[in-house]
């Protein structure tokens, strides 16, 4: 009997595009957490996990990295390394840091947040550089700038190589560190062909995650030096995040890695598709890059939720972002019959 995953791919149930969080293991991926090796963890003795951290690292030319259950996780963990408590953090005002993970750096971290105006990957960093506040005179001083490499509510915009240079020397130019929420790099790695490690230099930081495009059920790492990850060490166990014999998601993660990159031009080819079918209605909110389609209702007679529940009515599943907001993210579950299964059905609504 085919598993969900194969069910949903061979066009049973609904066309799922409100995230690419919600794949399912492929049958490869199964078999190889199957037959993982693993150790506790805790104990540093987990082989599958240690082989995961090494590749990873090496992937961004960081000497180390770390694995966490979750993405949340891994950019609160990378704050910590380089925020000291009391102390500010820049980043854009949609940035998933500050949208999505439960006000966790001021809660966990201790660390002040100021945002630039949410403009998704089409950051100044002559704006980024004019916010740096220094020491002195009882004003809080930044130590960091984060960035999301691809950006989320940006509709999934790949920030520019050339951009990413001129903020790390702002960072440089005023002692400041440079992270990168980097969820969805593998898809800015695809779609520009930059190489990963080129992407690794820049950023004293990175959080990676495999559980969204790559398709692993669970699991991000965090990427820096060494004496970084000793300490993020430290506070991964602090955040509930020690983990014992977990080399069985370790194992789907080095699968993700080894099967799931190259393909992830597949799905940007797909949200093209959507993009395409949705583009003559006035809806689509900015070219489309990547995986990620989104929509804008302004000018619509439907609102988001309007437009969801027509969706799902159509065995379509979309993501509502706000009250005029959407999204549409293709991933390893979706295939071309059922991309064009989406675009007939939202047609149909939007059209309507």
């Amino acid at each position: 009997m085919a598993d969900a995953a194969d069910r949903a791919r061979a066009g049973d149930g609904p066309v799922d595009l409100r995230s690419d969080t919600v794949t399912r293991p492929t049958a490869g991926m199964r078999e190889a957490m199957a037959t993982a090796e693993v150790g506790d963890d805790v104990y540093g003795e987990d082989p599958t996990v240690t082989a995961l951290e090494a590749e990873v690292a090496a992937l961004f030319g960081h000497e180390a990295a770390l694995f966490a259950p979750t993405g949340s996780m891994a950019n609160q963990i990378a704050l910590q390394l380089v925020v000291p408590a009391g102390d500010e953090l820049l980043c854009d005002a949609d940035a998933h840091i500050v949208t999505y993970e439960i006000g966790a750096a001021a809660a966990y971290g201790g660390i002040s947040s100021r945002t630039w105006l949410a403009v998704g990957a089409e950051i100044d960093p002559d704006v980024v550089a004019g916010m740096v506040r220094p020491d002195g005179y009882f004003a809080v001083p930044t130590r960091a700038i984060a960035v999301e490499q691809t950006h989320n509510r940006g509709g999934g915009g790949v920030i520019p190589l050339a951009t990413l240079r001129e903020l790390r020397r702002v960072a440089d130019d005023n002692g400041l560190a440079l992270h990168c929420d980097g969820a969805r790099i593998w898809h800015a790695h695809v779609a520009d062909g930059v190489p990963l490690i080129e992407y690794g230099r820049l950023f004293d930081t990175l959080s990676v995650c495999l559980s969204k495009g790559l398709g692993a059920p669970v699991g991000s790492l965090v990427v820096g030096s060494a004496e970084k990850i000793a300490r993020a060490r430290f506070l991964r166990k602090r955040m509930g995040g020690g983990m014992r014999q977990v080399g069985v998601l370790a194992a789907a993660g080095r699968y993700a890695l080894a099967h799931h990159v190259e393909r992830l031009a597949a799905d940007h080819a797909k949200a093209a598709r959507l993009a395409e079918a949705v583009a003559p209605y006035g809806v689509l909110a900015a070219p489309v890059r990547t995986n990620i389609v989104p929509l804008d209702l302004t000018k619509h007679p439907l609102d988001a939720k309007a437009l969801a529940a027509a969706a799902r009515a159509e065995g379509v599943l979309v993501s509502v972002l706000g009250p005029r907001t959407a999204r549409l993210v293709t991933h390893l579950d979706v295939d071309d019959a059922a991309i064009d299964r989406a675009a007939e059905a939202l047609t149909r609504i939007l059209r309507a």
